[in-house]
Formats: structure tokens, sequence, C-alpha cells
């Protein structure tokens, strides 16, 4: 799965996280963190990338426009990279079975503290 990370989230995820997600890319590096989320969303499903972000505005989207772009919502306050890091790491299950339904488009990872 390609993932690109919205620009609330580290550059350095791409990197950190290559092993797993290679071919992942940052909207920093495409010149599109300061873009509209539309143009966001279209570079996602042009490209084949699933969206990760901590806003609700894409997943939002998503519930109103379906798929693709995938999208995986990361339930996390104020918190360090290595946090974020840990929690795709930790959930790459659940990332796994998301990208393989094809009924789903919006993927909630909770933090430990998150209650639905």
């Amino acid at each position: 799965m390609k993932l690109l990370f919205d620009h609330n989230l580290s550059p350095t995820l791409v990197r950190r996280l290559a092993d797993l997600f290679s071919d992942s890319n940052h909207v920093f590096h495409l010149g599109l963190h300061e873009a509209d989320d539309l143009v966001v969303w279209k570079h996602a499903r042009a490209n084949g990338f699933a969206i990760v972000t901590k806003d609700s505005d894409f997943s939002d989207r998503s519930l109103l426009l379906g798929h693709p772009p995938k999208v995986i919502r990361l339930h996390l306050g104020n918190c360090t990279t290595d946090a974020m890091e840990t929690l795709l790491r930790n959930h790459l299950n659940l990332v796994v079975e998301f990208e393989r339904d094809a009924a789903r488009s919006c993927l909630h990872l909770p933090s430990a503290s998150w209650h639905r």
C-alpha cells in the first residue's frame, strides 16, 4: 500500500516506514502541502495512494465520495513522530486488511486512550 501523508504528519514518516510502505510520499515532498484538500484527494486517487491524516476532513470526504483514495485516520492528539510510527506499525495487520477490503473507504486507527 502506498501512503500519502498529510501536512499534519511528519515528512520523516516516509523514510521511517519505507520498510512497510514503499513508494509512499508526503504532501510536502510533492509540493502539495499548501494545496486544497480536493487537489490532494485527486492526486492520491490518480496515483494510487491512501491518504494518512489526523484531520477529519479526508475521512468525512471518504464518507461522501467513497474511494479511491482510501483514508487512514490517526486518532492521536499532539504527539511525537515515534508515536505515529508505532501506531502504524502496531496496526499493520489492520492496514493490510483495510487495503484488501473493497467495501471500506476509511480506517480509523485509535490511540490506546481513544474510545469510540
